[in-house]
């Protein structure tokens, strides 16, 4: 509480000079973003347990996207308002081509995971498709200075813990070929490792988009339209035209609820994870989100019952194979960014700033989690008819939901639930007194 305290008091420290309580405040609240992230993305892929009651993987994921929809429009227009992000969007207008081509490659990502986790399990898949860190952290050096100017125990740090992450994810397929039959089981972890492969990828936009200085609300909000666009491609290829996709969604309206909400879910923790991108950088904020493989765990082996009455050396590889993973996530995320290293990040903010004609002074104040103006942006009309249509239409299609037919143990899931609420007041607590959400 005192380094978010600190932060309130550095507020007036010039843009082009972040001082060192500054800088250790943003990276701390990075780092706390990042945990959030990992706890609603753990969360938000329990829904995705509904594939094995006999729905389309397609289904699932297209359903969940309506939902990312409903909240990536709502969420910003409820915290910030629309005015506030079409100002942002005139300043870094390129970025919306950069955002929809983000959205485009997480649908890809997000249709394969589903598939993994028919396949294979959550507890297993989830592991697997976390490969992105190893992906994240090398486009991070290549391409945004991380890393640069770091001391050898920082590098020794991140590259030692994405070498344990890569054991662990070793570990979690040696499982899965004795969890499944091999023919499934190899097609599991080939598609939770494409999905990885695609969300490594989609973290480069990310990272342009907040060196640059566009607020993470702004972005995602753009973001959502080539991940519904890129979704309903799939979904309509998939089903064989859109009779049929409107057939299967018909006949899975009773559950729908349950995807829309899990798309809700998933979009809090892809916005704390995009705070931790922000101010912690793809090499530390990454990794440490992907410990909703720890949450992805809990939530598949306490509330699914997955591994119940499998083998034990099965239960045991799975464990300290998550346990390996989170242990690299952590080492990475001790490696806190020097000064040295924050000032090739600094440069390569300017760098992508005079690419593309953004002002200078509009990038180094978001760097520094300030407003680059005095403008107070109010509320309109027109926000609170979205977030009205938003909560409308999950109203809707909560009053005619079932429960799923699968076994889940209530008792732990409401625990798990409470879990992620108590860590997202703590965080949104952190991130406003700190930065106001910029």
């Amino acid at each position: 509480m005192s380094a978010v305290v600190a932060g309130e008091q550095a507020r007036d420290v010039p843009a082009s000079a972040i001082d060192a309580r500054r800088l250790r405040t943003l990276q701390t609240v990075g780092m706390i973003c990042g945990l959030t992230a990992g706890a609603w993305l753990g969360a938000a892929e329990a829904p995705t347990k509904l594939v094995n009651s006999g729905l389309s993987p397609v289904v699932v994921s297209l359903a969940m996207v309506v939902g990312v929809f409903l909240a990536r429009w709502s969420l910003p227009a409820l915290i910030q308002g629309t005015s506030y992000i079409a100002a942002d969007l005139r300043q870094a207008p390129h970025l919306i081509v950069w955002a929809v081509l983000a959205g485009s490659l997480w649908a890809v990502a997000n249709t394969l995971t589903i598939f993994a986790v028919r396949d294979v399990g959550l507890s297993i898949a989830f592991p697997l498709w976390n490969s992105n860190s190893l992906l994240g952290i090398l486009w991070g050096i290549l391409f945004f200075g991380e890393l640069r100017g770091a001391d050898a125990r920082r590098w020794f740090g991140v590259i030692g813990g994405a070498l344990l992450m890569f054991g662990g994810a070793t570990a979690l397929a040696i499982a899965s070929s004795a969890q499944s039959s091999s023919v499934d089981a190899l097609r599991g972890v080939a598609a939770a490792l494409a999905a990885g492969v695609m969300w490594g990828t989609m973290y480069i936009p990310y990272r342009k988009a907040y060196l640059t200085g566009m607020n993470p609300l702004s972005f995602i909000t753009f973001f959502t339209v080539g991940e519904l666009a890129m979704m309903s491609v799939l979904a309509i290829s998939f089903s064989g035209g859109v009779a049929p996709l409107l057939h299967q969604l018909s006949a899975a309206r009773h559950v729908l609820f349950w995807l829309l909400a899990g798309g809700v879910v998933w979009v809090v923790g892809d916005l704390f994870q995009q705070y931790a991108v922000k101010y912690a950088g793809i090499t530390r904020g990454i990794p440490l989100s992907n410990t909703n493989q720890l949450w992805g765990l809990l939530w598949g082996i306490l509330v699914f019952g997955e591994l119940r009455g499998g083998p034990h050396d099965v239960l045991v590889k799975v464990i300290l194979g998550s346990v390996v993973m989170a242990s690299g996530a952590g080492v990475i995320a001790l490696s806190s960014v020097s000064r040295a290293e924050h000032a090739r990040w600094r440069e390569a903010a300017l760098r992508e700033g005079e690419r593309y004609g953004v002002d200078a002074a509009y990038t180094e104040a978001r760097g520094a989690g300030r407003e680059p103006g005095t403008t107070t942006f109010r509320r309109s009309w027109i926000d609170w008819l979205v977030v009205a249509a938003a909560t409308a239409t999950l109203v809707g299609f909560a009053t005619i939901a079932e429960a799923p037919q699968i076994a889940v143990h209530w008792g732990w899931a409401a625990v798990l639930a409470a879990a992620t609420l108590a860590v997202l007041a703590g965080c949104a607590i952190a991130l406003w007194r700190t930065t106001r959400f910029s």
